[in-house]
C-alpha cells in the first residue's frame, strides 16, 4: 500500500484530522450518525460493517437509543472523540437504568503500533478529557457547580475592569483585592469551603505510583483553571491495600488494568458494586488488557476471567488507527471500518 496521504497522517499521529476532503463514505454505506452523538467527517472511505447492537428491554419499555443499526463516523479531534465517548457512556448507563451493575469499556489506540510509550502514557489526554465530560453527565452539581464558578469569574472580571475605569471614583481596595482573589482561583469563592462532598468518580490505575502521579498533575482539588478533571475525582490503586471510602462512589473507572492486576480488579469491582449497590451508576474499564499469554495465558484461566468479568463488558466506544484506515464504534452504533481512498481528490 502507498504512503497515506498527508490528511491520514496527520490523523494517524496527531489522534484524528479536524478537517479534510479525501476520503468519502461508500454510496452503499450512506446513513449518517445523528449530529448530537458525533460529528460527520468526510475524508474516509467506509468498506466493511460489523453489525453489534445490543437487545432492548421491553419488559420496562424502555426506548432504545437513537443510532442503532448505524455505521459509526469518525469524530473530529482528541476532544470531540472524549466528549463522544462520555455522552456514549452516560447514554447507556442511563438506557440500563443508571443503577447497580452497570459495566462496559472504552478502547481509545491511536498509536498505530508505535510502542515507544506505554498505553497508559499515550491514552492519558484522552483520559482526562472524557473523565471530564462523563462527570458533568452523571455526577449530580458537578455541572451546576462548574457553572457557578465561571459565571463568578465572567462577573468579577467584569466588576474589575468597570473599576479600574472609573477615573473618577475612588477605588475600594477591599473590593478590588475580593475581585483579583476570586480571579486567582479560576471562579472559586476564596472564603467559602470550596471542598466536594457529593458523590465521587474514582479512578484505579495500575499502581500506586500512576495513581499519586495523576493526583498531582490532574490536580481535581487546585483552581479551576489549573485543574484538569473536576474535583468529584478521586485516584486509587489496583494494588496494595484499599484504606478509601468508597461508600459515595458513583462511578468507578478502570484505567489501563493489566493481566497482572486482574485479581484485584475483580475484588474492587465485586467490593464496590456490593457495598454502594444502586448508588453506583456505571462502572468503566478504559483500554483494559486483562487477559495476557504471558501473565493468564490463553487457557483455562484466561477463558473463566473472561466468562466472569470480560464477555460482559459492553463496547460504549472504540476507536483503533491503523496504517490504511481505522476501525471505530459508538455505542448503539456499529463496528465500522474505513480506508483509505487514495482514488478521491484531494
Amino acid at each position: 500500500m502507498k504512503v497515506p496521504s498527508s490528511s491520514l497522517a496527520t490523523f494517524l499521529l496527531g489522534c484524528i484530522v479536524s478537517s479534510a476532503s479525501a476520503f468519502t463514505p461508500s454510496s452503499s454505506l450512506t446513513s449518517r450518525t445523528p449530529s448530537s452523538l458525533v460529528k460527520t467527517p468526510s475524508f474516509y472511505k467506509r468498506t466493511t460493517t460489523l453489525s453489534s447492537s445490543p437487545t432492548s428491554d421491553a419488559e420496562n419499555e424502555i426506548v432504545e437509543p437513537v443510532g442503532f443499526g448505524q455505521p459509526t463516523e469518525l469524530p473530529d479531534s482528541l476532544q470531540d472523540a472524549a466528549e463522544i465517548a462520555a455522552q456514549s457512556s452516560a447514554t447507556f448507563a442511563k438506557y440500563q437504568g443508571g443503577v447497580g451493575m452497570t459495566r462496559c469499556r472504552v478502547d481509545f489506540d491511536t498509536s498505530v503500533g508505535d510502542e515507544t510509550y506505554t498505553t497508559l502514557k499515550s491514552s492519558t489526554e484522552f483520559m482526562q478529557k472524557y473523565v471530564s465530560a462523563l462527570c458533568y453527565a452523571l455526577i449530580p452539581g458537578a455541572m451546576e457547580r462548574r457553572q457557578d464558578e465561571m459565571m463568578r469569574l465572567a462577573t468579577a472580571q467584569a466588576q474589575l475592569t468597570a473599576m479600574m475605569q472609573d477615573k473618577e471614583g475612588e477605588v475600594d481596595e477591599e473590593k478590588r483585592q475580593e475581585l483579583l482573589d476570586i480571579i486567582a482561583e479560576g471562579g472559586r469563592d476564596p472564603k467559602a469551603d470550596n471542598t466536594w462532598k457529593g458523590p465521587v468518580a474514582r479512578i484505579y490505575f495500575p499502581d500506586e505510583g500512576s495513581a499519586a502521579l495523576a493526583r498531582r498533575d490532574w490536580n481535581p482539588k487546585g483552581p479551576p483553571t489549573e485543574a484538569l478533571v473536576p474535583p468529584c475525582v478521586e485516584f486509587s490503586s489496583c494494588g496494595g491495600v484499599q484504606m478509601q471510602d468508597i461508600t459515595n462512589d458513583k462511578i468507578i473507572l478502570f484505567f489501563c488494568p493489566k493481566a497482572s492486576e486482574a485479581e484485584f480488579v475483580e475484588q474492587i469491582l465485586y467490593k464496590t458494586e456490593a457495598k454502594c449497590g444502586e448508588n453506583l451508576a456505571l462502572t468503566v474499564f478504559v483500554n483494559p488488557l486483562l487477559v495476557d499469554m504471558g501473565v493468564t495465558g490463553f487457557g483455562m484461566a484466561g477463558r473463566m476471567l473472561r466468562e466472569r468479568l470480560i464477555d460482559d463488558l459492553t463496547s460504549i466506544y472504540y476507536l483503533r488507527t491503523l496504517q490504511w484506515g481505522a476501525l471505530t464504534r459508538i455505542w448503539p452504533n456499529q463496528f465500522t471500518v474505513w480506508q483509505e481512498d487514495e482514488e478521491e481528490e484531494g
